[in-house]
Parts: structure tokens; C-alpha cells; sequence
């Protein structure tokens, strides 16, 4: 039995509230059970140097954490005047994510920047951010398009991403970070709804894990994405 009660393969409850940052081409607050991520799209009409005259665009993100997302208050990285390795880790991952499903050439020489905010941490914040992230991209084109900077979209498919691993030597899904504390194993899997493999990101945290465990996972994480990209896709249709 997890501690929620949850079924193995039952995601935490999930929501993503478009628009939540008025002033950004595109934005999203993204909830998954206790973790609460913001992620805001800004769109700058200049591209990073080695970009220059290439006709590409550019997609990166930044994440972050506020001081209180966890139990106990953690130093802000700005006060401390330099980012901790984990954080350029995530927001790389992310920046990677997003780029697997949008054509930079259609985008043209602009960058799109998403700041992904956590508000409140209980596991699975780099998962949420990516899902989040992908709703406040695709808002920030289709403002572009409104605008009449792009002819069309570029985006080329969604992108999504959600925990997995063995607690209690049962595969489940979506770690909050109960299970992820105590696990066996755990991994992040970031997927395309054409299918596709992103990243998988696995460790075993006691003994390792077999193979046949290993495809219980991304099992459940492609069950898992699946229902992700159906709230995305209800996040845009949202009014």
C-alpha cells in the first residue's frame, strides 16, 4: 500500500491553470499532488551568439526554487552567488526537453526563455516543471502567431515528463517524496506523444535492479505521459 493510498499506476492529482503569470507570452501554475511549479514563457527577439545569422531560434529554461518549497528554508542560490549543480542540471534537462519537440528553424532568430519556479516541493519537481513547460512554450507561439510574428506553430509535438521506481519492490508511478526518499530505485522519464525517448534518467538506490524491473517502469511512465499530454492538451483548450 502506498502511503496515499494511490494504485501503483495512479498518478497524484494533477492540474495546470494557464495564464497564472499576467505578464508573460505564455504561463502555466502546474500542480502535481504537493508539488506546485510555476513556469512562464518570455520571448526576446535576439538569439545566443552562436546562433547569429543561423535562421534558428533558441528554447532554454532556468529553475529554481524558493527558500520555503521544502521543510526547511533553503539559502536562495542569488544570495549565495552561484548555482548549485543539481539546479543547472534541471534546467538543462528541461531546455533539452523542450527543444525535442519544436522546430528552431520555423521559430526563427528568437529565444523563448522559461523560467520554471517551484513554489512547493514534495517530489517530482524537474517532471512537473518539463509538463509544465511544454503548455507555456506552446502558449507563447500560438501569441506569436496571434501577433502575426509567425505564419504557424512551431512546435512539433508534446513532451512530458513523470517519476517512476520500485518502493517496497513494487513498480508505481509518480513518486511524491515519501516514496522517493525510501525507494529502491527511482528514475525520471521524459517522453514524446509520437512515442519517443527524450531522457530516462534511473539509479538504484539499494541493490540494482533487473531489466524486467526496468520495463515495469517505462510502462508505467508511458500510462503515466499518456494522461499528461491529455491534460496538456485541455490546459490550451482551456478559456
Amino acid at each position: 500500500m502506498r502511503p496515499t493510498g494511490r494504485a501503483p499506476d495512479a498518478l497524484r492529482d494533477v492540474s495546470i491553470e494557464p495564464g497564472f503569470a499576467h505578464h508573460a507570452e505564455g504561463s502555466v501554475l502546474i500542480r502535481m499532488g504537493g508539488t506546485e511549479v510555476l513556469c512562464a514563457a518570455s520571448v526576446e527577439a535576439r538569439v545566443p551568439g552562436f546562433l547569429r545569422n543561423s535562421g534558428k531560434g533558441w528554447v532554454t529554461a532556468e529553475y529554481g526554487m524558493l527558500p520555503r518549497a521544502t521543510h526547511t528554508r533553503g539559502e536562495r542560490e542569488a544570495a549565495r552567488g552561484t548555482q548549485s549543480g543539481r539546479t543547472q542540471e534541471i534546467q538543462r534537462l528541461i531546455g533539452r526537453s523542450l527543444r525535442a519537440v519544436i522546430d528552431r528553424a520555423a521559430l526563427g532568430e528568437m529565444t523563448i526563455t522559461l523560467d520554471c519556479d517551484v513554489l512547493n516541493a514534495d517530489g517530482g519537481t524537474r517532471c512537473a516543471a518539463i509538463t509544465g513547460a511544454w503548455v507555456a512554450l506552446s502558449l507563447a507561439c500560438r501569441h506569436l502567431v496571434g501577433m502575426n510574428v509567425l505564419k504557424a506553430s512551431p512546435m512539433r509535438g508534446q513532451v512530458a515528463a513523470v517519476s517512476c521506481g520500485l518502493v517496497g519492490g513494487a513498480a508505481v508511478l509518480d513518486l511524491d517524496y515519501a516514496e522517493d526518499s525510501n525507494a529502491e530505485a527511482d528514475a525520471n522519464f521524459v517522453l514524446t506523444d509520437a512515442g519517443g525517448i527524450v531522457e530516462i534518467q534511473g539509479t538504484a538506490e539499494k541493490a540494482p535492479f533487473s531489466e524486467a524491473q526496468f520495463n515495469d517502469l517505462l510502462g508505467l511512465a508511458k500510462l503515466g505521459a499518456g494522461r499528461l499530454f491529455a491534460l496538456q492538451r485541455a490546459a490550451l483548450e482551456a478559456p
